[in-house]
């Protein structure tokens, strides 16, 4: 056989392992024996070893990777990434429901389409021109791990799609492990003397982690798509045609998704899949709810989390008994005492639980809670351990009851019970279970984000007595911070690097860093939007902050009562000594109010991010996808699918060289 017959069998032989294997893991309806699938994948091998020049990156034979990874490259998401909303109830459904009318400002019912919720790991594919470029976990919800190696290993991932798209292709779905492939995994294990997989879950995410893609390869992982990142590339017009498009292209799509005309049908949806729940071959966790038309999602838009258009409804926990063995009191960074149950120890769920909050006195004396009881305890949403009730009738006489505290019980200061709240507080400033929680959430994910200063690193720092305030993060001595136990010079220059990195940030970063009570990260940006400098912000009174949209009086009051704090304004004194200086990210007058801006492919004189900001402060808005919304595209090289089909809409085309006179005209 010449190399010309060799590239002719090739592209046969792809073609019909691409059908086989689309047939029988994503049909499920096989069209040939397991024997003979096997001969066409030999075949295939054979003749890739014999005219390598002819191997193509979407052969079935690279479904297998090959060298060991050292590491994983991060992946930028074309946009967020974000978590759901959690609801567990049907009058949770009908709020939710009733919330989305408010915003859209209708009357009539909104469509609804129900999704299983899986138990398993999110993940971004990218496809160009029809051919898989890049998969990626979810990460922070904004950069991911590249695990495009290991993803090609999952057979129900496509490697080209049925149809070759021009341009990108951005697809978003769910890998996991059904139940048997997780049973015959932890069977491997078990013949091998390993330990064996908490839940499906675990195995799946430990299962794509593996540096090596033949590891992977191993694992019986499977993947249904559950959207893309920008919809609109598909010329559709709802989430269900959607998800009937990309199964059109070749990605598996979950068969029990129903599209619901009202709340009712959601219901019933909710019931029927609870009752199928353990009927699947695969764990599912809840049930996805997400207002259908793709025009309204994008209205509803999203908080700093999670969409406004979507929803988890979650299943009821799994549950077991156990003992409460005792019961400790934690102060945190507001000063709120929570009071929390030491368990003896019990599996739910594949978790083993030791502890389990009980939210405050109010809870404990509603549901009649002792030393000693026998509780029903689940983990809440799947994730929080929470005991539900005590099982009276196992008790013994032996219980005890639960006294709280009236002093706290890390500086013991007089607690405060607000007849307002059903939490009970230390409101010393100065008391240093505060100090130290305030000091892991300054440094931690929804603060500063401090690369290599975790919560263990803070509160050895706290020990060592180098952290009394958060000014002293950026005080530290690289010397003295290396020589402690578990550091060393790299660990502590990489410490310090990422703390020198923060020492310039925006006003709003700061402000939600600082955890004031009642201000979370949208309003943080809110604030850092509104107010020019920090200055302004502190001497801020009640009235003027209630005028800014999104600050209710909690709010305000709480703002207040922080700033005028003489311990807080010292803190902040120290803040601007150790080197930190607030960029000003205040929305400034300009020409742009009005327009919205839409990058696309690479700019020379600014960055993607500098870009942005610039339309934001000349009063502008940004879209991260293309609508009718969208005013104007900013065009840079390499632009891609987007140039042409702004142009076919009719919008309004920069170059980067227009885009700079406008912003110089603008200001």
């Amino acid at each position: 056989m010449d190399q010309g017959q060799a590239a002719a069998r090739l592209q046969v032989l792809r073609e019909q392992l691409r059908l086989h294997a689309h047939r029988y893991y994503v049909l499920d309806d096989p069209l040939i024996a397991d024997g003979e699938y096997d001969a066409l994948f030999r075949e295939l091998l054979d003749l890739e070893a014999q005219y390598p020049q002819l191997v193509s990156e979407d052969s079935p034979s690279h479904r297998v990777g090959g060298a060991v990874l050292p590491f994983f490259e991060p992946a930028e998401h074309v946009n967020p990434m974000l978590s759901l909303e959690n609801i567990f109830t049907a009058s949770e459904l009908v709020a939710f429901e009733e919330k989305v009318r408010r915003y859209l400002k209708g009357e009539q019912p909104v469509p609804l389409i129900c999704e299983p919720k899986l138990d398993g790991l999110a993940v971004e594919l990218v496809y160009r021109d029809g051919l898989l470029v890049q998969g990626s976990t979810r990460g922070d919800g904004l950069i991911g791990e590249n695990v495009t190696a290991q993803l090609k290993t999952v057979a129900t991932i496509p490697l080209r799609l049925h149809e070759s798209l021009p341009g990108e292709l951005v697809v978003r779905g769910e890998v996991f492990l059904a139940k048997r492939g997780f049973d015959q995994l932890n069977e491997q294990r078990l013949q091998a003397g390993e330990p064996l997989f908490a839940n499906p879950r675990n195995a799946a995410a430990g299962s794509l982690r593996q540096l090596d893609p033949k590891v992977t390869a191993q694992r019986p992982l499977q993947f249904f798509v559950y959207g893309t990142a920008h919809s609109e590339t598909l010329g559709v017009s709802g989430q269900e045609q959607v998800l009937r498009r990309l199964g059109q292209l070749g990605l598996p799509v979950n068969p029990q998704i129903r599209l619901c005309a009202t709340v009712a049908e959601v219901e019933t949806c909710y019931r029927q899949m609870l009752e199928l729940r353990h009927d699947l071959d695969y764990e599912i966790d809840g049930m996805v709810i997400k207002v259908d038309a793709l025009e309204l999602q994008q209205r509803l838009g999203a908080t700093a989390r999670a969409p406004r258009w979507a929803v988890a409804w979650k299943f009821p926990a799994m549950q077991a008994t156990t003992v409460i063995e005792n019961v400790e009191f934690q102060v945190g960074r507001t000063g709120a005492v929570t009071p929390v149950a030491h368990l003896r120890p019990v599996e739910v769920n594949g978790v083993l639980v030791r502890r389990a909050t009980l939210h405050n006195f109010d809870e404990i004396r509603r549901k009649d809670l002792r030393l000693g009881d026998t509780v029903l305890v689940q983990r809440a949403g799947d994730v929080i351990p929470e005991v539900v009730k005590a099982v009276a009738e196992l008790r013994t006489g032996s219980e005890e009851a639960i006294i709280f505290p009236i002093q706290c019980p890390e500086c013991g200061h007089p607690l405060v019970d607000n007849a307002q709240e059903a939490i009970i507080r230390c409101v010393n400033p100065l008391c240093p279970a505060q100090q130290l929680q305030k000091l892991i959430f300054f440094a931690g994910k929804n603060g500063l984000d401090l690369e290599g200063v975790g919560k263990k690193n803070v509160e050895q720092l706290v020990r060592e007595g180098l952290l009394r305030s958060v000014a002293d993060f950026f005080c530290l001595d690289g010397a003295r911070l290396g020589s402690l136990d578990g550091w060393g010079e790299k660990s502590a220059q990489k410490a310090l690097a990422a703390i020198a990195a923060k020492k310039e940030l925006p006003l709003g970063r700061l402000i939600a860093a600082l955890g004031i009570r009642h201000v979370g990260e949208v309003t943080a940006e809110v604030l850092g939007a509104h107010f020019a400098d920090l200055d302004a912000l502190m001497v801020a009174d009640r009235e003027s902050l209630l005028h800014i949209d999104g600050v209710g009086t909690q709010t305000a009051d709480s703002l207040v009562d922080f700033f005028q704090d003489c311990e807080n304004r010292r803190m902040l004194d120290e803040l601007q000594r150790a080197g930190v200086r607030i960029i000003t990210t205040i929305q400034e007058a300009g020409g742009l109010e009005g327009r919205v801006f839409l990058f696309t492919g690479t700019l020379q004189q600014f960055s993607r991010d500098e870009a942005k900001a610039l339309v934001k402060r000349h009063g502008g808005q940004v879209a991260s996808s293309l609508s009718q919304r969208v005013t104007d595209v900013v065009v840079g090289e390499k632009a891609g699918s987007k140039q042409k089909k702004a142009e076919e809409m009719g919008l309004r085309l920069l170059s980067e060289a227009d885009f700079f006179t406008l912003i110089g005209s603008a200001a």
